[in-house]
């Protein structure tokens, strides 16, 4: 086969361990441009790993290297950089942001490749005194952001942007990029809702249709289904499965990634007999709420929630279901009235929430969620013990406190347990971890704080489908066992029939209507275009 006839990329026999621990055995996988592949399979079966090696990450280098061969159209490869990469042609937006947070979309879209025009400085000294086109450099970034079909504000700067928001911003920057032939996405739609995430579908098919290749990670099947020509199923650090999608299901490709059928018997037995319960005491009630969050519509909220429930708030992006969490716990200027048994909760301070046994799980668990650099353990047990004096020792009669070590790694330990949560012990960094398992440390230190009552907001992004209904189940038994009151934001509809016993759906920044978990899925979608404007 000459170079010209040659797939654009081969991996060949890809080997990998961390510290004596294999997590890629003799990988194979070619893709040929314009063709769409879709690599699924569970959290820690290796596809990040896998991605990092084709990308030149630093922690592959720092780690022994790998072994194998990597070509791009027949000729092998060895990047020592990320910059070799994107030398390359290759374009790589991971499942955790990495945007520049005091810049604007602009800026980060076209960051290393700025448009620069001469002055009068650099016409006597030399083009290295050249100044930024800003007007060039905003074209850019505007005509990436079309390429998308989604509208951003290229001028708002990151650290005050939504979470898709964000994506959409890496994206965008890839996009930017005139030599791109082959771009992996690492759950790019796992922070979007349907109507976002299908227009980012059909970004991905234009990309196709000009010569571009896709690498597409994601656990919505229904979505590699619908895009990709090819999907490998990886298991456990093997393939298990390379098939094109057009002669495989979404049942039969789950079994493929779990080694069994995936069973939510449990969640929705919860769902058939607790659908009553209209005459519970109100334990939350919230009256003309708004909140200042940037890509969210949160305007005249008024919602009561039950003692003990789960309750859903469902509806599409930017219609203010994340809002409304992050308002009343205080991570953005808000309004209103909000009382908890009986009780006004101050609205705009974080710590008076949490004090009053109120907790959160934040959408973003990198950016609020974790401490990346810090043990499992520290994770877990530091919030308990700013807040409650927990996982603690007094001396000398009490005036010498100490955390307490053996309490720490006991509830670590539980916890990874419970949450099933792949990791090499109670020490390991949170940064070390897969995005599904830092989302699993994100739900333990919030039980650990033994709340009454719980924010979730979307507490399955980014896991796999055998992990989504694990992680549900620890939500219903949580909720069950202690009583806690939940109420669960999240963009999957399917989700919240499962495990909640009401879905309030948000539209236009008010609550659209509230409806039974069983109610059908056409009456869920009626409300949430009945107020859109």
């Amino acid at each position: 086969m000459s170079k010209d006839q040659a797939p654009l990329l081969e991996m060949k026999n890809i080997k990998k361990d961390f510290f004596g621990n294999q997590v890629l055995v003799d990988i194979n996988i070619t893709l040929h441009a314009g063709e769409v592949l879709g690599l699924v399979g569970e959290n820690g079966a290796g596809k990040s790993t896998l991605m990092k090696i084709l990308f030149g990450m630093e922690e592959i280098r720092d780690t022994g290297g790998y072994g194998g061969d990597v070509l791009i159209n027949g000729e092998k490869v060895n990047f020592q950089s990320p910059f070799d990469a994107l030398a390359a042609g290759l374009g790589m937006v991971h499942q955790e942001f990495s945007l520049i947070p005091g810049f604007t979309a602009a800026e980060n879209i076209v960051l290393n490749r700025e448009p620069t025009k001469k002055s009068v400085v650099s016409e006597v000294f030399g083009q290295r005194l050249n100044i930024l086109d800003r007007k060039k450099l905003n074209e850019e970034a505007v005509a990436a952001i079309d390429k998308m079909g989604v509208k951003i504000d290229d001028q708002m700067v990151i650290s005050e942007m939504p979470v898709g928001h964000k994506q959409f911003t890496e994206i965008a920057r890839e996009l930017s990029n005139d030599k791109l032939k082959l771009l992996i996405l690492d759950e790019p739609t796992a922070v979007l809702t349907e109507k976002e995430a299908i227009a980012l579908l059909d970004s991905i098919k234009g990309m196709a249709s000009r010569g571009i290749a896709v690498i597409f990670i994601t656990h919505r099947l229904q979505e590699i289904m619908e895009v990709c020509n090819r999907i490998v199923v990886m298991r456990d650090g093997h393939v298990v499965q390379d098939v094109p999608s057009s002669e495989t299901s979404i049942p039969e490709v789950t079994r493929w990634m779990v080694g069994r059928s995936v069973d939510n018997t449990a969640a929705n037995a919860k769902k058939a007999v607790k659908d009553e319960g209209a005459d519970k005491e109100i334990v939350m009630s919230i009256r003309k709420l708004w909140v200042d969050m940037p890509g969210e519509t949160v305007r005249n909220v008024n919602l009561d929630v039950r003692k003990g429930e789960i309750l859903g708030i469902g509806g599409l992006a930017g219609q203010g279901k994340l809002g409304i969490p992050n308002g009343i716990m205080g991570l953005y200027e808000a309004g209103g009235q909000v009382t908890f048994m009986g009780k006004n909760i101050p609205l705009n301070s974080p710590r008076r929430c949490l004090d009053s046994k109120l907790a959160f799980v934040s959408e973003d668990r990198r950016g609020v969620g974790l401490l990346l650099d810090e043990t499992l353990g520290w994770n877990i047990a530091f919030p308990a013990m700013q807040i409650n004096n927990k996982f603690l020792k007094k001396y000398l009669g009490g005036l010498v406190t100490w955390r307490d070590e053996e309490a720490i790694k006991n509830v670590t330990e539980y916890y990874i347990d419970l949450l099933q949560i792949k990791c090499t012990g109670h020490k390991q960094k949170a940064r070390e971890l897969s995005g599904g398992n830092q989302q699993k440390i994100c739900l333990a230190k919030t039980f650990a704080l033994e709340p009454e009552f719980l924010f979730v907001s979307e507490p399955t992004r980014g896991i796999d489908v055998g992990a989504k209904a694990l992680v549900l189940e620890a939500l219903r038994k949580f909720n069950h066992d202690s009583g806690v009151t939940v109420v669960m934001i999240s963009s999957e509809l399917e989700e919240l029939r499962m495990i909640c016993d009401r879905i309030a759906i948000v539209s236009g920044g008010r609550i659209a209507g509230i409806k039974p978990a069983a109610a059908s899925s056409e009456e869920f979608g009626e409300l949430m275009v009945s107020m859109v404007k």
